[in-house]
């Protein structure tokens, strides 16, 4: 039996204030909550519409499929949903030079945050620096975005012009423009911070001035003019993959 002060929690759990005064969110579905719990996240509560389910012997509370619906903000939920709890990382200012990781400069899209996270996971990326202007790590999209890959890479919000300010003298941060150097061209550095910028306008004017290396993403389209500009997420995943394939054994 799901009790009404739960279902009011896990329903507040939608709205970002109540997650930051709870510092709990909400993650769906059978594969998502098993990833983060072999992830090491920490589960406060875990209800399933199905006992037969597995959560890595994690206790868990039977619910009805019409109990379930009224806790999740899915039009199909999908037989389980867990509320963890929202870790909390220091920044090791000493480590930054010596890896690679990302800034995100104003990503505003939930889906396009989520995958990134998730492509960092693949590229061995364990940290993300994310500006106050970014979407919610913890929004239930975002969440559901980074298919579990949130319990393994570490998320920092941060101001990101003092966090890039601090880091300048000692690591290279790279940006991606439209007038950059060819990713494929340029030397890329084992180590650095590579900044993504907002979907619609890039890397933002204050950021701008502590970029040391611009780099682009060339396209190879033919008797076009303009192309459009790459999706944020698309273009992360070939700058991971460009960064990662230059040092590869190295």
């Amino acid at each position: 039996m799901l009790s009404i002060l739960k279902q009011k929690l896990i329903r507040s759990l939608r709205i970002k204030k109540f997650r930051d005064s709870e510092g709990l969110f909400v993650a769906q579905g059978v594969k998502l909550i098993c990833n983060l719990i072999s992830g090491g996240m920490d589960c406060v509560y875990l209800f399933s519409t199905n006992k037969n389910y597995i959560f890595e012997n994690k206790e868990v509370i039977e619910i009805t499929e019409n109990e379930l619906k009224k806790i999740s903000d899915q039009k199909t939920p999908q037989g389980a949903l867990a509320v963890f709890k929202i870790p909390k990382y220091e920044i090791n200012y000493k480590n930054i030079k010596n890896e690679l990781s990302l800034a995100l400069d104003d990503v505003q899209d939930p889906g396009n945050v989520g995958t990134i996270i998730r492509l960092a996971e693949w590229f061995g990326i364990s940290n993300i620096y994310c500006s106050l202007g970014c979407a919610d790590i913890f929004a239930p999209k975002t969440v559901q975005a980074t298919m579990g890959a949130l319990a393994r890479v570490k998320i920092h919000r941060v101001n990101l012009y003092d966090f890039l300010s601090v880091n300048s003298k000692s690591t290279t941060i790279y940006g991606t423009f439209l007038n950059g150097k060819n990713i494929y061209q340029a030397q890329l550095s084992k180590t650095g911070i590579i900044v993504m910028g907002n979907e619609g306008k890039g890397i933002s004017e204050t950021i701008k001035p502590l970029i040391t290396d611009k780099i682009t993403i060339p396209s190879f389209q033919k008797n076009h003019q303009d192309p459009e500009s790459l999706n944020v997420a698309i273009a992360a995943a070939i700058a991971c993959s460009e960064f990662c394939r230059q040092h590869t054994g190295s």
